[in-house]
């Protein structure tokens, strides 16, 4: 085992790394074998105070650091990972209970994004603008907002958090990270050691490991940080929006998705399958982005169905260090119980079991189901874990009306022979992000990345996240003098 569970299980605030002070622990326990990885005394609301101060002093000279001395830091950061790769793969596989194909892809995401922050580094440029006043002369600049809070996820951690602090890094700002409590190491301090060991200056980032049982809303509510970056549920990320939206505090929202995978009646079979069955039971269901609905027209839906279901009766459960090893476990008890009762509700519902998985503690193996009543609740609802649910269509008409029969609108996939065929099908679906002839699991660095309806405000990557961390500051000249009317 790593010793990084051992030497990273503190709170690292002000460039220190020193116990947190509340009254209990965050326990750290591997999803996969229930063996204790750490245990974390808890950061309190003074300590989430002095984080956010710290980021505030340090952020003022960070933000007049050269940009090209600002890029060297994240360009050692990106070797460091490279170097620790297999560090990092083995405690993704110990905290999170991922894969091996889930590490090689969260990695791999992670040093894209940590290539473009290194670029956005040299991307604030200003503007001169014209303007209808003689003599006057419009500048626009651009500057960091100044501290973001981050709130990270338990599914991608090590990226979802990479993403946003890199970014608000990048671009001349202090941060302040609270990773999910289920994996307080790979998503937090594992990444502070990362950027300390790359030269980031003491402050700009601090990391505090910590409950809304302990600090309610005080990591949101406090006064220094500008803008919220929160992955996660649609409902904590309503409760965050209503917050900020009464102090004015800009947030970027990346929420919960029931993404859909469409097989129209011209499509590669054989692909599509490929597609739906990555897009479903990549880190055993818990993706944001995952197909949770895979729609066939009917027409080929035997044919789908049949081959759909031969695959997924290939896919290995069990221990996520083994690199045979496709369905680890989910991240708890709540998730794994989650699953079982969807497949419990959907059976008394009236649908039809095609692959029915068993359960052990937190490994719960596929399960396919078709025929769901289509008033059930879970074709309307995110469903992390690995469950597929098939819902034949008629038409694209059908498919489209389906599709789009949901609160969410982060991401989707259709397969078709005819390209613009697909495009246009794409444009008509109410969401963030729509993939042609794909699988509906994405994430690159210059392509704006967000959802529409419950999945979601804001985007990040690319311009958008120049967008989300910065603000722009109007500086007018005026050469010669003005007139006034009185």
């Amino acid at each position: 085992m790593s010793s990084c569970f051992t030497d990273l299980a503190l709170q690292y605030i002000d460039g220190e790394w020193r116990p947190g002070t509340g009254s209990w622990d965050i326990i750290d326990v591997n999803p996969y074998d229930g063996t204790k990885l750490a245990s974390i005394t808890i950061a309190t609301v003074d300590e989430v105070d002095q984080a956010y101060r710290a980021a505030q002093r340090a952020q003022q000279a960070w933000a007049t650091t050269n940009p090209y001395t600002r890029r060297a830091v994240f360009e050692r950061a990106l070797r460091l990972v490279e170097e620790r790769e297999q560090e990092i793969t083995e405690a993704i596989i110990a905290e999170l209970g991922g894969t091996h194909l889930k590490a090689g892809f969260e990695i791999g995401l992670a040093k894209e994004f940590l290539r473009e922050a290194a670029q956005l580094t040299l991307r604030s440029e200003g503007r001169l603008l014209p303007s209808p006043i003689e003599g006057k002369e419009n500048r626009l600049y651009r500057e960091p907002v100044g501290v973001v809070g981050v709130i990270s996820p338990f599914n991608f951690p090590f990226l979802l958090s990479i993403k946003p602090v890199a970014s608000a890094l990048a671009l001349g700002n202090g941060v302040v990270l609270k990773p999910h409590q289920d994996t307080p190491v790979v998503g937090g301090t594992y990444i502070a050691r990362i950027f300390e060991d790359a030269g980031l200056p003491a402050g700009l980032l601090n990391v505090v490991l910590t409950d809304i049982a302990e600090i309610g809303d005080a990591f949101i509510e406090h006064p220094v940080p500008k803008v919220i970056s929160f992955t996660g549920s649609d409902k904590v990320g309503r409760h965050i929006a209503t917050v900020c939206a009464a102090q004015l505090k800009r947030t970027v929202l990346e929420l919960g998705g029931n993404s859909a995978l469409v097989v129209l009646d011209d499509a590669d079979i054989d692909y599509a399958v490929d597609a739906a069955v990555f897009s479903r039971y990549v880190d055993q269901g818990q993706v944001c982005m995952a197909a949770n609905r895979v729609l066939v027209d009917r027409s080929v839906a035997e044919e789908f169905t049949e081959k759909f279901v031969a695959k997924v009766r290939t896919l290995k459960t069990g221990d996520p260090s083994d690199p045979q090893t496709v369905i680890g476990p989910v991240a708890n008890s709540l998730q794994a119980n989650a699953v079982s009762a969807a497949v419990d509700q959907a059976v008394a519902e009236g649908a039809t079991v095609l692959v029915r998985g068993g359960a052990t503690d937190n490994l719960v193996e596929p399960s396919v189901l078709t025929d769901v009543p289509a008033d059930s609740a879970l074709l309307h609802k995110e469903i992390f874990g690995p469950l597929a649910l098939l819902v034949p269509f008629d038409g694209e008409e059908e498919a489209i009306r389906i599709v789009n029969d949901t609160p969410y609108g982060l991401s989707g996939a259709v397969h078709t022979a005819d390209v613009e065929r697909g495009v246009a099908f794409a444009k008509r679906v109410d969401t963030g992000m729509f993939h042609v002839n794909d699988g509906t699991i994405h994430d690159e660095p210059l392509v704006p990345f967000g959802g529409e309806k419950h999945s979601g405000i804001g985007r990040l990557n690319g311009e958008t996240t120049l967008d989300a961390f910065t603000t722009l500051k109007w500086i007018s000249v005026q050469r010669g003098r003005s007139r006034f009317p009185f």
